[in-house]
């Protein structure tokens, strides 16, 4: 499969085409392959659109598609790579994603890390129609299972541009026909109900197409329109606003920011410890260290109930990050540490291993005093010639501090670095220092 598509003349284009993905299928005008940056072997998703089988109006939809993507950027939006057009294919590689589809199928997440993964996610489909619908004007037109995918990090991303309208562009029902058939299931009512047009606002069909979402990511892909009056896999926190999405007077479905401000206060859908979480973090760059102290000493017993893709993927880089370029302190170890159980031991040394070397060069008494207690979480991880070059210098420095605290976790500390470290290290260096603090130390319990 790779070597076929390699044949195409995609010079310029730095990506390879690999296998196809399943779960869009008639859906939409693209068929999705997995894909790799040529070099890096980063992996991504390319989106292929046969030109030669495909009729001229689809292929101006596709372009019309691209276009769009490749002009908008928010944070809830698939995010744009590269294109590439030659006679017989249109290629557009994007980030990694999956579809929502397949994910919601696939996926092992049960109880609590279920309902916080969907929750995170239909917040963030909102949060980008928000910014569409009222930000830029637009109308999606296409909003259902098969236009949402899903990053490694459990992110959901809005693509499926294909209908996409701008205000004052539309149709006179303010809803374009859709080319596929197997869409049309989402159109909502007033595209048959000419009385209902005056009525119609600038994000009520999309909204109508949101409604449709939420009950296919608690139930299974729609294949009738009566079966959203079946409530009972909604959550009763959604029940509510879930039948103001999906009401046959458009007026009456509500603005997305409306939906945002509402869900987000005490007790609403959106107001839980995962969207708590991953909204500080993304604007962790403007909070002040006291906030950055109070959100990192509680992050660690949030974490079992959070989707261990998001940890791993989004909040550890997020820690990483703040801890080599921000003021986070000792409080981002607790968590930085727990989420490091999750990596496997190639990532672990690439991830956390540097930020433990770095941690024990420190000045900081907090810090130093937190590394040694927390030593057995990650010796395990650490090369001989790491503790015995890059540690122990910095450990040692612990047996002369003046604080008694720091000397004897120093001391403890022993137990755990002594099979890493040299014959040198261990039986001249450490027991030199253990011969002086018994004789000298003015603390009897470290003598």
């Amino acid at each position: 499969m790779w070597s076929f598509f390699s044949r195409d003349p995609t010079k310029d284009f730095p990506y390879e085409v690999g296998d196809p993905v399943r779960g869009l299928e008639d859906k939409t005008v693209w068929t999705l392959h997995k894909g790799k940056k040529r070099g890096t072997q980063d992996e991504v998703s390319i989106f292929l659109f046969d030109v030669q089988k495909s009729s001229e109006t689809l292929f101006d939809i596709a372009k019309a598609s691209l276009k769009r993507l490749k002009t908008m950027r928010h944070p809830s939006l698939l995010h744009y790579l590269d294109s590439c057009e030659t006679e017989k294919f249109l290629y557009v590689a994007t980030e990694c994603v999956e579809p929502l589809a397949t994910h919601v199928v696939d996926m092992k997440l049960e109880g609590q890390q279920r309902d916080l993964f969907l929750a995170w996610g239909i917040f963030q489909i909102t949060r980008a129609l928000s910014f569409l619908n009222n930000d830029g004007n637009m109308r999606h037109n296409n909003v259902c299972l098969y236009s949402i995918f899903v990053t490694m990090a459990g992110e959901w991303k809005l693509g499926g541009f294909e209908f996409l309208t701008t205000h004052g562009q539309d149709s006179p029902s303010g809803i374009p026909i859709k080319i596929l058939p197997a869409l049309e299931i989402y159109d909502p009512p007033e595209k048959k109900d000419p009385t209902k047009l005056k009525s119609v606002t600038k994000c009520s069909s999309d909204m109508w197409g949101l409604g449709c979402l939420i009950w296919e990511a608690f139930n299974s892909p729609l294949k009738n329109q009566p079966s959203l009056k079946v409530l009972e896999n909604i959550p009763k926190q959604l029940c509510s606003l879930y039948c103001e999405l999906v009401s046959a007077n458009p007026a009456s479905r509500p603005n997305p920011a409306d939906i945002i401000t509402r869900c987000r206060k005490m007790g609403g859908y959106f107001k839980n410890d995962l969207i708590d979480t991953m909204l500080f973090l993304e604007e962790i760059q403007i909070k002040d260290k006291v906030e950055k102290g109070k959100f990192f000493s509680t992050l660690s017993s949030h974490l079992d109930s959070f989707p261990e893709a998001v940890c791993v993927h989004k909040i550890l880089p997020q820690l990483l990050t703040a801890f080599h370029y921000g003021d986070a302190g000792s409080a981002v170890l607790n968590p930085m540490f727990k989420l490091g159980k999750l990596l496997d031991e190639a990532d672990y040394q690439k991830q956390i291993v540097p930020c433990v070397v770095k941690l024990f060069a420190s000045n900081d008494r907090t810090t130093r005093s937190r590394l040694l207690q927390q030593l057995d979480q990650f010796i395990m991880h650490l090369q001989n010639a790491t503790v015995n070059e890059q540690i122990f210098p910095q450990v040692v420095h612990g047996f002369l501090d003046t604080n008694p605290t720091i000397r004897e976790q120093t001391v403890k500390s022993v137990v755990h670095l002594a099979p890493k470290l040299s014959y040198n290290n261990l039986n001249v260096e450490v027991l030199r220092h253990f011969a002086r603090l018994q004789s000298k130390d003015d603390q009897g319990g470290i003598r």
